[in-house]
């Protein structure tokens, strides 16, 4: 069985997917503040991508150089197969203990 994800890994492969094949650190770090009214550190952010990449949970590739970017590559973040199954199974537990609580804690 493999290791449960903590909750900013859960809360970063969330904000992956929506980015789809094209996530980035900072853009992980808009849609996280973003939809969760959350700050997130930049470097908590890629800490958290390393660990999920040395996980098997995600690949990244580096992308074409821009002129926006004076030129530079940014790294870029997809997540896999493996990273979808550790997620619904991460939710379908937090699903599972919330059963059987006070309505307002249950999760639908």
């Amino acid at each position: 069985m493999a290791a449960p994800l903590g909750e900013l890994e859960q809360v970063v492969l969330l904000a992956l997917m929506r980015l789809g094949e094209d996530g980035f650190g900072v853009g992980v770090q808009h849609e996280i503040e973003g939809n969760t009214q959350r700050r997130v550190a930049l470097g908590a952010i890629y800490t958290t991508l390393a660990r999920l990449e040395q996980k098997g949970l995600i690949a990244s590739r580096v992308g074409e150089p821009t002129a926006r970017r004076g030129g530079r590559r940014k790294k870029l973040y997809r997540v896999l197969p493996k990273g979808k199954r550790a997620l619904v199974t991460s939710i379908e537990t937090l699903h599972a203990l919330t059963r059987g609580l006070a309505p307002s804690l249950q999760i639908p």
